[in-house]
């Protein structure tokens, strides 16, 4: 069975994350091509609202929609603060609270810029 999530504003799941990680099979870590896109659209937003922002390590050029922050930067003002909200889980089991299937593994450079990657 798994745990209890209930939807918190703007539709994401809210529960316990390590649960959930205990729960569902890590070959159920999934997310589909529809999700990156979201990612992109919502990091992109971030960008220019300034919530995502330049950082010593990462001086990206908000302007910029090819490349853009990199994955880490990401990570760090993006990924973690929304799944910290949601109760801690990955970004993937917070798109699919029941796991998805993964069938192609696709991997990336944590300096590579999100935009460039998506």
């Amino acid at each position: 069975m798994l745990p209890s999530l209930c939807l918190i504003g703007g539709g994401r799941p809210s529960g316990d994350g390590a649960e959930l990680h205990r729960k569902v099979a890590a070959e159920k870590w999934g997310v589909t091509k529809a999700d990156l896109k979201r990612l992109r659209r919502d990091v992109w937003k971030a960008v220019k609202n300034g919530s995502i922002v330049p950082t010593e390590l990462d001086p990206f050029d908000p302007r910029d929609d090819i490349f853009g922050p990199s994955i880490y930067t990401i990570n760090e003002q993006y990924i973690k603060p929304v799944t910290a909200e949601a109760g801690n889980m990955s970004w993937a089991l917070m798109k699919h609270p029941k796991g998805l299937k993964v069938d192609l593994f696709v991997t990336h450079a944590w300096q590579e810029g999100i935009f460039e990657f998506i």
